[in-house]
């Protein structure tokens, strides 16, 4: 499966244009996280576990969309994009979507 955020795959032709495709994820963060991304936000630097948890998501989010185009019977899905939300009242859950076409390639 070729996922891309191009609008075409380089040496196939694009012979059917099946459904736009999506991938979701809502990933909480705990408190110790929260924690050691404070001290970070005071001394400054990288908050590493943050990265981690949002590298996790994004993989997950790409995953359920690959599934999804799959189960189409897609060969590539093309134009991808990602997004990021922080959601929740004290913000501690991090949404990661993705979005693209499902096609068939020649």
């Amino acid at each position: 499966m070729i996922i891309t955020t191009t609008n075409n795959v380089d040496g196939a032709e694009v012979s059917e244009y099946i459904s736009i495709c999506f991938g979701e994820v809502i990933a909480g963060v705990n408190m110790f996280k929260d924690m050691a991304a404070g001290v970070r936000n005071i001394f400054g630097g990288r908050t590493k576990s943050y990265e981690a948890e949002l590298m996790k998501a994004r993989e997950e989010a790409l995953s359920e969309m690959r599934q999804r185009a799959e189960g189409l019977n897609a060969d590539a899905v093309i134009g991808v994009k990602m997004d990021y939300e922080v959601l929740g009242s004290d913000n501690g859950m991090l949404m990661v979507t993705c979005s693209g076409t499902a096609v068939k390639l020649k």
